[in-house]
């Protein structure tokens, strides 16, 4: 069985941390400003017409869902492991065509080779133990077509300790502290990618947020 955390009751971390949580969990992401983070991810996307999109770990579907209402002609799928979350995502999605969420887990996609144009995550890998992450890339990297591109961001990059509280906190985080420094490159190097830190900044509730781009070379 895969293990996202242990001790948990399930295989996976849910959104929200634990089920009883996830009726807050929208707000919360609002509070903490992922509404602006995710207008970010998708403009780095540079998503065009008749684009395939697949996000992993997709939660209760506001980055999935963002991405359609701005792009109305690409098709988005939406993956988690959460039955929960993923009720709330179609509820949010009912009146959307062209988007759809499907229960999944990162480190084996249910999905055929070179499927997608692009891959979307957001504060997902930091969930994963060591083994999981590096089946994750592998998995991200055989579902995007040659030339298809991961935008993923979470914390990670050169986090330190005068990024505020928050940081140190995630310092000491067993989960989170495998993304900082160059992990994440590494990471999806070692899967087959070209990967670039495309941005980097402070964030009060994480330490630090950062963005990168990952291309499967044609």
């Amino acid at each position: 069985m895969d293990s996202m955390i242990k001790h948990h009751p399930h295989d996976y971390l849910p959104a929200a941390g634990h089920d009883a949580l996830l009726p807050g969990y929208d707000l919360l992401t609002r509070l903490f400003g992922f509404n602006r983070v995710h207008e970010k991810l998708i403009g780095q996307a540079e998503l065009a017409d008749d684009h395939r999109v697949l996000e992993i770990g997709c939660g209760t579907g506001n980055l999935a869902i963002r991405a359609r209402r701005a792009h109305p002609s690409v098709s988005v799928i939406g993956s988690d492991p959460d039955p929960l979350a993923l009720r709330r995502a179609q509820r949010k999605a009912a009146r959307l065509s062209g988007i759809r969420f499907e229960r999944g887990y990162a480190q084996r996609l249910p999905y055929a080779d070179g499927e997608f144009d692009r891959v979307l995550s957001s504060m997902m890998l930091h969930h994963l133990e060591s083994d999981a992450k590096t089946a994750a890339a592998a998995e991200i990297f055989r579902v995007l077509r040659p030339g298809g591109r991961l935008h993923l961001v979470d914390m990670g990059g050169d986090m330190t300790a005068h990024d505020g509280l928050a940081a140190r906190l995630v310092r000491h985080s067993p989960h989170a502290a495998g993304n900082l420094g160059d992990a994440i490159p590494r990471l999806l190097r070692a899967a087959g990618f070209d990967c670039t830190e495309v941005a980097t900044q402070r964030h009060r509730f994480v330490g630090r947020l950062t963005y990168y781009r990952a291309t499967r070379p044609a």
